[in-house]
């Protein structure tokens, strides 16, 4: 990863933790038209330890300074995504974000402002397989989603984690309910709201989803799609007890993640050069309307889980 290719984007990666070691650092490897540059943590160690040999610095204004890069992936802990968006705008860096764009939607809001604009990193819309699914749904009819996100937090052992499960997991459930069906969620109904789980109900424009979430059961994914009459018209799913035992027989030592991660790279790189990606980046706005939902979902949960419109609260 030291030598950079010709003609590819020089990458540099804020945040070195888990997601960094188990996805960006080995996505960085596969994916074309990319390369890591340097990375930065404020922990220098941990950058010598997930990526010897790549230029670490103890924050990204130190990695800015630095130069040598053309755009900047930002997977730092939560509280910081805003601060660390603003400063490489401040450079004219384009930014690849990590969800949640910010800790609430008053953070979230103040992306509107920075130019250029971050992307969001909502990598499930870059897995191979999410994508095929999505190709093969009618774009009209109204669709009926079963979605769930499940993990030991635990077991992946962030460095630093204080978001609750509805902020750590529900951001990718509410966008795939909006990129799987096309359309804007108008209501949603919380049925459960605790620091480990979530689930909850969203009413979109084409359709519903039912998502189900948590931060401490075995990993797992699903999607299910079913129109309204009912009939099923495509499954998606990772994971699970069977697939956690067969995984730890027969390492392959590559996170399930990577693959997205790689996609969503190329994309970015892209989108960088001023091309057109094959799977269009998330934007600021959807990381608006991701964070609306999460504010209704919480209002949802205070109000004893009574629906809460989107419009209503001008949320929308």
């Amino acid at each position: 990863m030291n030598d950079q290719p010709q003609g590819a984007v020089g990458i540099g990666l804020v945040g070195c933790g888990r997601l960094a070691q188990f996805g960006y650092l080995p996505a960085l490897e596969l994916a074309h038209g990319v390369s890591l540059v340097s990375v930065a943590d404020t922990n220098r160690s941990r950058c010598n330890q997930v990526a010897p040999g790549i230029p670490a610095y103890e924050s990204l204004g130190a990695m800015i300074r630095a130069g040598g890069l053309d755009g900047v992936v930002i997977a730092t802990p939560t509280s910081c995504h805003v601060a660390d968006a603003r400063l490489a705008a401040e450079a004219m860096l384009p930014a690849l974000l990590e969800k949640p764009p910010g800790l609430d939607l008053k953070e979230a809001r103040e992306l509107l402002d920075l130019r250029p604009q971050p992307w969001l990193a909502f990598n499930r819309r870059h897995d191979p397989d999410l994508v095929e699914l999505r190709s093969k749904l009618p774009r009209a009819e109204p669709l009926d989603l079963l979605v769930e996100l499940h993990y030991r937090r635990t077991g992946w052992a962030p460095f630093e984690m204080h978001d609750d499960a509805l902020l750590d997991l529900g951001p990718h459930l509410i966008d795939l309910g909006r990129w799987l069906t096309g359309s804007d969620i108008q209501s949603v109904q919380t049925q459960l709201l605790n620091e480990r789980r979530a689930k909850f109900t969203l009413q979109l424009a084409r359709g519903r989803v039912q998502a189900r979430c948590s931060c401490d059961r075995p990993y797992r994914e699903i999607v299910r799609v079913r129109e309204s009459a009912g009939r099923e018209l495509g499954v998606f799913g990772r994971g699970g007890i069977i697939a956690g035992i067969l995984g730890k027989l027969r390492p392959t030592g590559k996170n399930p993640l990577v693959d997205s991660l790689v996609k969503q790279l190329e994309a970015f790189g892209a989108a960088v050069r001023g091309m057109p990606p094959s799977q269009p980046l998330a934007s600021v706005l959807d990381g608006l309307a991701v964070m609306a939902s999460i504010e209704a979902l919480r209002r949802s949960a205070a109000q004893n889980g009574s629906p809460v419109s989107l419009t209503s609260l001008g949320l929308a």
